[in-house]
């Protein structure tokens, strides 16, 4: 969550591009994002290279050295396609530059592969910015946030995230479309508690700003760095055919691209698909799948796809999800995924219809209840983590439930830092859910056996199952409450009299 001095650069970028005559949000949005990228390929070329020569290895090739190709055309000084470079030249010639040069060499960066997915959204791609001015303005700003964000290492690795959550704030349709970040402590948790493996096949179906696909990565390239890189066909698998998301929005598919590149993974499959159609065939694919897909929403079941209608016939998007998901994975697949607490309870035949399919036909393994703030500022609606797995022949023995109660920000509109964090506990807890079995019901998580969720209907809501624990309050003989009222009654009346007296006097 972005707040202090990087939400008012924030907020002054956005005033230097309206004053400077670009005013739809959207490309307003994209323009920030492609110099976010440029300048990360910077970053990201320094690292390389600064890596490679700690190891002792002299074989890492910058895409910027010596004369580079930007285009058909043209070649160029690849040095001066550096944001390092380029940021402290006169307006006039930074813009020359970026417009001509370093604008086609990110649109042509991966064209050695036209089938990529960076390939695929960055052909459309367009540089927007009208006047050598405002890009100078936009290029100082964005410098100066960087800065900021370099001081927090943590915040830092995620400032396109952060920079872009912020932003679609400012969208009147944020919110209402379900187009907001799921925040990102929330999507490590996830990730945490799935523990990605090397050979998964992960997916998002709602897949926005890929935010599920890069922590994944980038958990897979911290805890499993030797299997991915070990050899030439485990790196392959991970650049090339690990990673899958799916969206209906060109914007998102084309930011997505950027943000797994930047973040280590050469070509995702990230694709136009609306996923909850018929022109989605996947099935018994996946071995994990990560999502927070759209709540809000109401669709005709003509542009649903059958095979998901048969399980649940519905027309909301939460439910459809849910039964595409369990679609998607391969037997013995895993899936985090989070719901509204609506799902949890509901009362229609498709709401009991899901939750039976997952208790009964495959082993429901946690229902992690969030407070109603997680998703604030542009959502307050409680939600929920389900993870489960995919066995098609039943498994569900017992059921864990955990109550987060605070999530390490405070639950209002500001979401600043705060002491309490139920995350870590969380993460801990499921890793050893042996130790969970005898827990009692009044405690902050529990498990639940299979037999009370069947007889409540399968009620997923964690307050069905939860117990209040009541302490008995000792209080002292009636008659000692009414002598201490008597007494205080009497020196009431005393000092009353004294008072008027006084006043007489």
């Amino acid at each position: 969550m972005i707040t202090g001095e990087i939400k008012s650069k924030i907020d002054s970028l956005w005033d230097t591009f309206a004053a400077g005559g670009l005013t739809n949000p959207l490309n307003v949005i994209e323009q920030i994002t492609y110099l976010m990228f440029i300048r990360d390929l910077d970053d990201l070329d320094n690292k390389k290279k600064k890596s490679n020569s700690m190891l002792g290895l002299n074989d890492y090739q910058s895409i910027f050295d010596g004369q580079v190709k930007v285009d058909d055309d043209l070649v160029v000084n690849g040095d001066e396609l550096r944001w390092s470079t380029f940021k402290d030249f006169a307006p006039e010639k930074m813009f020359d530059i970026v417009q001509k040069e370093v604008f086609p060499f990110i649109k042509n960066l991966k064209n050695d592969d036209n089938d990529s997915s960076y390939a695929r959204y960055m052909k459309d791609a367009s540089f927007l910015i009208p006047t050598p001015g405002l890009l100078s303005k936009v290029v100082e700003g964005l410098d100066g946030v960087y800065q900021l964000m370099d001081a927090d290492v943590a915040k830092r690795s995620d400032i396109r995230g952060d920079v872009y959550e912020y932003l679609l704030g400012k969208l009147s349709t944020a919110g209402r479309n379900g187009q907001f970040r799921t925040p990102r402590h929330i999507i490590r948790m996830m990730v945490e508690l799935m523990d990605p493996q090397a050979d998964d096949l992960i997916c998002d179906p709602a897949a926005g700003t890929a935010g599920f696909l890069v922590e994944s990565a980038e958990y897979l390239q911290t805890k499993k760095k030797n299997e991915i890189f070990f050899t030439k066909e485990n790196k392959d698998y991970f650049n090339k055919k690990m990673f899958t998301g799916y969206d209906t929005d060109q914007t998102m598919l084309r930011i997505g691209a950027m943000n797994m590149l930047v973040h280590g993974v050469d070509n995702p499959n990230i694709k136009y698909h609306d996923s909850l159609s018929d022109n989605n065939t996947d099935k018994d694919k996946y071995s994990l799948i990560l999502a927070n897909p759209p709540f809000k929403g109401s669709l005709d079941y003509d542009t649903v796809s059958n095979d998901l209608l048969k399980v649940c016939k519905t027309k909301k998007t939460e439910l459809l999800f849910l039964t595409l998901f369990l679609r998607m994975l391969k037997v013995g697949g895993r899936c985090a995924c989070i719901v509204p607490d609506g799902v949890l309870f509901g009362s229609s035949r498709a709401h009991k219809a899901i939750r039976k399919e997952l208790v009964e036909n495959n082993n429901l393994e946690a229902v992690i209840s969030m407070p109603s703030g997680v998703f604030k500022p542009y959502a307050g609606v409680s939600t929920a983590v389900l993870v489960f797995t995919k066995t098609g022949n039943g498994g569900t023995d017992k059921v864990w439930f955990y109550d987060m109660t605070a999530d390490g920000f405070s639950l209002d509109d500001k979401r600043t830092p705060v002491k309490e964090n139920d995350i870590p506990d969380i993460i801990e807890r499921f890793k050893h859910l042996d130790k969970e079995i005898d827990r009692k019901k009044t405690e902050k998580s529990f498990m639940v056996d299979k037999k009370d969720i069947v007889d409540n209907d399968y009620d997923l809501s964690i307050n069905r199952y939860k117990e209040i624990e009541y302490k008995p309050v000792q209080y002292p003989p009636t008659k000692d409450i009414i002598a201490e009222i008597e007494k205080l009654d009497k020196e009431s009346n005393d000092a009353l009299q004294e008072l008027k007296a006084l006043l007489k006097d």
